[in-house]
């Protein structure tokens, strides 16, 4: 059952129970859900016409979605960052209560900070590595396009080539100059 369709329960005095549709374009509660004609289907009662708005209304990315390497390195130093800052909080807590837990706390607390800021840097890095070697796709002049261009160029002519390899030697040699 879809988002747009209401089942209501029979009431005491009623013994079916009622099903009412909308299509996507009535989304306010007084516009007619089919054509708004003027027969019995049209005439409703505020109780059978339900209150349907989209809880939200989709809309295109404004940014492209980072490539997944990037996106990796990115959720994993958000997890590592998160397990810091709560080791962080229960070692000034533990601090604060006197207990022996506190110690132990903290030099974790510091070798999990240097852990995320490893993390952090693993991103950039990553993130500069990808744009590297995938080059910037958003920018049209961008070098990597050019060299990849360059490369199928060079790999279509050494497929030709081969081919005509292929065909030369197929023929048994006919169409060569000379014999040795």
């Amino acid at each position: 059952m879809g988002t747009a369709e209401r089942h209501e329960a029979p009431t005491a005095g009623d013994a079916a129970h009622l099903t009412v549709r909308r299509s996507p374009e009535a989304l306010d509660h007084d516009i007619p859900a089919r054509g708004g004609g003027t027969g019995p289907a049209a005439r409703t009662t505020a109780e059978e016409q339900p209150h349907y708005r989209p809880l939200w209304i989709e809309e295109p990315a404004r940014r492209r979605r980072m490539p997944d390497p990037v996106r990796t390195a990115a959720v994993r130093a958000v997890l590592i960052i998160a397990v810091t800052l709560i080791q962080a909080m229960v070692a000034f807590l533990c601090t604060l209560a006197g207990s022996w837990l506190a110690f132990p706390m903290v030099i974790s607390s510091v070798a999990s900070t240097v852990a995320a800021t490893w993390a952090a840097l693993d991103v950039w890095v990553t993130r500069q590595v990808w744009n590297q070697r995938n080059g910037v796709v958003s920018v049209p002049s961008s070098t990597a396009r050019a060299l990849r261009r360059e490369r199928r160029k060079a790999r279509r002519q050494a497929r030709a080539a081969e081919r005509a390899q292929a065909r030369i030697r197929r023929r048994g040699g006919a169409g060569q100059l000379s014999h040795p």
